[in-house]
C-alpha cells in the first residue's frame, strides 16, 4: 500500500487519529467540594433559567 492510502496514527494534516475506547464517555471528576457546589448550581441555574424564559414567554 502507498503511504497515501494509509496513513497510520496521525493523518498528513497533522490530525491524530484515537481509537473509539479513548474517545469514548467522557468523566466528571470533582474532587474538591466547592466544584461540586459550583458544577450543582451550574445544573440548577440551567432548569431556573428555562423556567423563568417559559414563564416569561408565556405572558
Amino acid at each position: 500500500m502507498s503511504e497515501t492510502q494509509n496513513p497510520g496514527p496521525q493523518h498528513s494534516d497533522g490530525s491524530r487519529t484515537y481509537p473509539g475506547e479513548k474517545a469514548r464517555q467522557g468523566e466528571i471528576i470533582l474532587r474538591k467540594p466547592w466544584m461540586r457546589v459550583v458544577f450543582i448550581a451550574g445544573l440548577v441555574g440551567c432548569v431556573l433559567l428555562a423556567l423563568g424564559i417559559r414563564i416569561a414567554a408565556g405572558l
